[in-house]
């Protein structure tokens, strides 16, 4: 991204030179995909790719927001940040800042000028960095960085969850918020206890796939997959003290397996379980160097996505496949709440370039249009630009 550049449009679009500028990374979950809001273990590492935000503060209680990646500018009044469907991208930063002056939160007027090289609809967290980014602009210009990162990692959840209309887990905007460099973090989503692991991949690489199916998650069957473990749990509960499907273990889940009379419901829970362990087996993997098992986690996880939750789609299973067929490359899956966007695939460092290019053609010839590649480094949280 070029800072410069985008100190140059900011004053073209204000007539005025920006004063802060702050960065805030898209993330990838390695492993632990749809369990976040089941309590269960995940997890997601920062990128390199992110949202850059540039600022003047204003002396009034106007709040300006323009982005180069929409032509849509959006005005609004911190007395009146009601959410309005026509502010479309603007909804998001709307309302971080609602919910942190109902916290009871600093803030003032702001001309703002977004920046995001996170493709849009890629399932690389977009909206969580730009919801992140915004918490933590408040927090450092407003409130003296006071504002514990925790605490603006829920207020960014709550945001989307209650503003935005998105029942969102709170995944995304940890690991956006709570990211460093070459590390990922194992969470807890139920107690929100977390350890960092070392990624060290040896000579190989984390090369993210984007199928370029576009993906709309309040349009998804995200909910109604939340409420299929809903019915899920109350069955478990018959039997088990449990307040989520992620507290059994499998062994555990194998023993009420016949309490299910619906298969559906049963594989929902069945996914939530064993993707569960997978995760722990994963960070153990990654700590200690085990890359070939972690790359079988990655496929046995995709191969869950696919049967068990059923939110794959054509595109994702085809990039797998191809990914996985594919020299150099020992493990890949779909990454993100799914039905297109993005997969994930460990590949030897000197193989990117074949399997980049064989996977385009075979993916391409299969579904008719050309997927997107990236290299991208693990990346630090949100933070402030010196």
């Amino acid at each position: 991204m070029d800072i410069e550049k985008l100190h140059e449009i900011f004053k073209k679009i204000y007539g005025e030179n920006s004063e802060s500028t702050f960065f805030s990374p898209g993330r990838i979950n390695l492993i632990g995909e749809h369990i976040d809001y089941n309590g269960g273990f995940v997890f997601p590492c920062a990128l390199d790719l992110g949202t850059y935000g540039l600022i003047k503060v204003r002396n009034d209680n106007k709040i300006n927001f323009a982005s180069t990646n929409f032509d849509l500018k959006v005005s609004s009044d911190l007395n009146n940040l009601k959410y309005n469907a026509q502010d479309d991208w603007a909804n998001y930063p709307k309302g971080v800042i609602k919910i942190m002056l109902d916290h009871g939160y600093n803030a003032q007027g702001m001309d703002i000028l977004i920046s995001g090289n996170i493709p849009n609809g890629a399932g690389l967290s977009s909206s969580a960095s730009l919801e992140v980014l915004t918490g933590e602009i408040i927090n450092t210009l407003f409130n003296n960085s006071r504002i514990d990162m925790i605490d603006i990692v829920k207020m960014s959840q709550k945001s989307e969850n209650d503003y935005v209309g998105v029942n969102c887990g709170i995944m995304d905007q940890f690991a956006i918020g709570m990211g460093k460099k070459a590390k990922a973090i194992l969470l807890n989503c139920r107690t929100l206890e977390y350890a960092y692991a070392d990624v060290n991949l040896l000579g190989y690489e984390i090369v993210i796939m984007n199928t370029n199916k576009r993906r709309a998650l309040n349009e998804s069957k995200y909910n109604e997959r939340r409420s299929e473990c809903e019915k899920a749990l109350a069955i478990i509960k018959k039997v088990k003290d449990i307040k989520n499907i992620c507290e059994l273990k499998p062994e555990e889940f194998d023993k009420i397996e016949n309490l299910f009379t619906d298969e559906k419901i049963k594989n929902r829970a069945k996914h939530s379980v064993y993707e569960n362990a997978r995760v722990i087996n994963a960070f153990n993997c990654l700590n200690s160097g085990h890359l070939i098992e972690f790359g079988r986690l990655l496929m046995e996880s995709h191969h869950s996505l696919k049967h068990l939750y059923e939110v794959t789609g054509k595109e994702l299973d085809a990039i797998v496949e191809e990914a996985l067929l594919t020299d150099g490359c020992i493990g890949a899956r779909m990454t993100g709440a799914g039905f297109g966007g993005c997969a994930i695939a460990l590949v030897k460092k000197d193989k990117i370039e074949l399997f980049t290019s064989r996977v385009k053609e075979k993916y391409t010839n299969r579904i008719g249009y050309a997927p997107t590649f990236y290299s991208t480094g693990i990346g630090e949280g949100t933070h402030r630009v010196e």
